[in-house]
């Protein structure tokens, strides 16, 4: 099985670890874990190895369904792994929305044959015309991010009951990334509740600001999730025991003030950003969550020379949007704490100002 390299992660790897600002973070910025026991007990596997099944009902409520149909992994990219290889095998087909995070097309990509539907350029709009005329009879999946990884579009109600009813009729399952759901102030029912045909996918790394816990799950139908669990034999294993047991209380008693922080701070966080991108003629998406996609500011022939400046002469990370498929944006990351952002934004707008090589 060939498999590309991931690209955003190989751009992490060569700037992140000496730089002073990272503007390409995903996620919100990270809870302390002084707000949490974190004592566990004993360091041993969790038992049984798909989760805590008291913990995996209590999550399978969100979803209208049981603890048989939840498997606890380690974090969300385990989660669409784990799916990926237990409905897809060579010969098989997936559609997949994109932009988006390059694993949901390059691991189904590796494993069976896929083809990409791309958003409208500009307001990212889903059409799901071109998804019906990209499926085939041997479509297994489609495959959405909402809110979308990069661009911030969150598809709405209608439009992803749409997506649905088209995988359904297809006898396609529809599998979400909602990694950033629960940042939206009113959000959207999970796909895993729409039907049979609905598989969700998430953790506490982007909306709660636990990326440290390396805690997420699937919620499906109950065939598919064992069949994830069986992969998952050969993968983690279990879940992290530290990991269950913060989540439990961050899911608990604390799960309302730590959602009201984090939408407070991206509300407040985008608003600066909003301000930043009319101040210098830029254009974007007014997202939901903490991604924006950002035009590239005149005088640089694209994102890749515009991110290389800033992250060489400022020492600010941001991601260039050719890793998505877009040459001509860059992702900016604002879940950070607003005073790291605002320096860092400072530190972007001197490179915009000195302009590029053009």
């Amino acid at each position: 099985m060939d498999i590309e390299p991931f690209g955003l992660e190989r751009w992490f790897g060569q700037y992140e670890h000496g730089a002073d600002i990272m503007l390409a973070e995903s996620g919100i910025r990270p809870l302390d874990s002084e707000r949490f026991d974190t004592d566990p007990g004993e360091l041993n596997y969790v038992i049984p190895t798909d989760g805590d099944p008291e913990f995996r009902d209590e999550i399978g409520e969100r979803y209208g369904r049981g603890k048989d149909e939840v498997c606890f992994t380690c974090g969300t990219q385990e989660a669409n792994l784990l799916i990926f290889l237990s409905l897809l095998d060579e010969g098989d087909h997936a559609v997949v929305v994109t932009p988006t995070y390059q694993a949901l097309q390059s691991v189904p990509d590796a494993v069976g044959d896929v083809t990409r539907v791309w958003l409208s350029e500009g307001d990212w709009r889903l059409d799901v015309d071109a998804v019906a005329d990209a499926m085939r009879e041997e479509t297994k999946l489609v495959v959405l991010n909402n809110p979308n990884n990069p661009t911030g579009r969150y598809h709405d109600e209608a439009k992803v009951q749409e997506l649905y009813d088209l995988a359904a009729e297809n006898e396609a399952y529809l599998l979400c990334d909602e990694v950033y759901r629960l940042l939206d102030d009113d959000p959207l029912p999970p796909v895993a509740s729409l039907g049979e045909w609905g598989i969700s996918t998430t953790s506490l790394t982007k909306a709660y600001g636990l990326a440290g816990l390396r805690f997420g799950w699937i919620a499906g139908p109950e065939d598919v999730v064992q069949q994830a669990v069986e992969w998952k034999d050969y993968t983690t294993i279990s879940p992290p025991i530290f990991g269950q047991h913060v989540a439990k209380q961050a899911l608990g008693e604390q799960e309302d003030e730590i959602l009201a922080e984090n939408r407070e701070l991206a509300k407040t966080n985008r608003d600066i950003v909003r301000e930043f991108v009319e101040e210098h003629d830029l254009e974007w998406y007014d997202p939901v969550g903490v991604n924006g996609f950002v035009s590239v500011p005149e005088g640089f022939a694209d994102a890749r020379e515009f991110c290389v400046a800033v992250v060489e002469e400022e020492s600010v990370v941001l991601a260039p949007g050719d890793l998505f498929g877009f040459e001509n944006y860059w992702r900016l990351g604002f879940g950070l704490p607003t005073a790291e952002l605002e320096e860092g934004l400072e530190r972007v707008a001197r490179v915009i100002e000195r302009g590029g090589t053009n």
